[in-house]
């Protein structure tokens, strides 16, 4: 089984470890603070390779003054981190398809992919956050967040549209030496697009990728799934009680089957993310690790990410819910505890997915890089050599 780390890329917040935590809104992180926390995921790209980690993530988000997320383009990063780096795989968990000129991806991820000697992954998702798909996208496909039901039908339904034309300018850039397109969105080239000497009738990605292009797609929904199954892309999942993952799972596999006619094996072509955070105790790991499973839930739980838990009554949790510590772990979405206690969920989910490629995320927010190193560390040293 293949192992990777992701972070969100958040700044130290001190008050939180302090007992104190300040409301997500009042949080203003400065320029000294983003700018190190910048420093301190390169040297964690860095470390991940020279303990053995597979892969390395990075989130891309924009406009966080609050200091949770404050890296707005993981691939320029990771750039540098390849110059660092001779074998870990670079991927964004994940690029906001619609906040991106679809052009302007494929050209930034194939210099990436060749710069990285093909170690760079693609890593796609349709956003979250309001402030920046507003700000971003050309077509304004929002998320909805505070919309009513109804209005958050249409929402996502424009949401998914957009996506899915840009995503498929993005793969035909990256996989035709010449291309045109024709959508709703984009006609490329534009009509009477002249160049001195000749008409342009195709464009040509330039540089172009040098090596196997790899996409995956966060997946929390049956439609993602669909979808990530026709066209191809990898799926990840995180942050869902673990038998609704075990359902997507392996739905995933018959779909794939289905639309392509390949049969995976159980784990192929999927990721699990899980949040881990280990001590010597299980007493001293709940302490310091309910800080910070407590402020990402601070920051979370408004954009309604816990809808993938089980509620009290066996159906899925309602609208808002904010989880616990003690939901989380039952439910098998985090993993804190001593080494055997999180080599116990890890196992779980190796032995009922069948699952060849985890990504823990060792960083909570509040945590510093200091600690996340050390977790990096254990998971590494403690918890692997228990694993069957």
């Amino acid at each position: 089984m293949r192992h990777g780390v992701f972070f969100f890329g958040s700044v130290e917040m001190p008050d939180v470890l302090a007992g104190n935590p300040v409301p997500a809104a009042r949080r203003r992180a400065t320029r000294e603070q983003v700018w190190h926390a910048h420093e301190r995921l390169v040297g964690m790209g860095v470390l991940a390779e020279e303990l053995g980690y597979d892969s390395y993530w990075l989130a891309e988000h924009h406009f966080q003054h609050e200091g949770y997320e404050v890296v707005p383009n993981a691939m320029m990063l990771e750039a540098h981190l390849a110059a660092r780096t001779s074998r870990i795989r670079l991927g964004s968990m994940f690029s906001i398809v619609p906040q991106w000129n679809p052009l302007r991806l494929a050209e930034d991820f194939s210099s990436l992919l060749n710069l990285s000697g093909g170690r760079a992954v693609l890593g796609v998702g349709r956003g979250t956050v309001s402030r920046e798909l507003r700000s971003l996208t050309a077509h304004q496909a929002d998320i909805g967040v505070l919309s009513s039901s109804e209005e958050r039908k249409v929402i996502d339904a424009h949401n998914r549209e957009v996506f899915a034309e840009y995503m498929d300018i993005v793969r035909t850039a990256l996989g035709q030496e010449t291309f045109s397109y024709n959508g709703k969105f984009f006609e490329l080239p534009p009509p009477d697009n002249r160049d001195p000497d000749h008409e342009a009738d195709t464009l040509t990605l330039v540089p172009g990728p040098l090596h196997p292009v790899e996409i995956w797609q966060a997946v929390t929904s049956p439609p993602t799934l669909d979808y990530a199954a026709e066209v191809g892309h990898g799926c990840v999942w995180w942050n869902q009680y673990h038998g609704y993952i075990r359902d997507q799972w392996e739905r995933y596999g018959e779909l794939y089957e289905q639309r392509h006619g390949v049969r995976l094996t159980p784990g192929r072509n999927r990721i699990l993310v899980l949040p881990t955070h280990i001590a010597d105790t299980h007493e001293e790991a709940w302490r310091t690790g309910r800080i910070g499973h407590d402020e990402f839930w601070n920051l979370l739980a408004p954009f309604g990410w816990s809808s993938g838990y089980q509620g009290d009554d066996g159906n899925r949790a309602p609208a808002g819910l904010v989880p616990t510590l003690e939901q989380s772990t039952k439910q098998k979405c985090w993993a804190v505890g001593t080494p055997e206690e999180v080599a116990e969920i890890v196992q779980h989910h190796k032995d009922a997915l069948g699952l060849e490629h985890l990504v823990v995320f060792p960083h909570f927010p509040g945590h510093t890089y200091d600690m996340a190193a050390e977790q990096m560390r254990r998971y590494t040293e403690q918890v692997v050599p228990l694993l069957r």
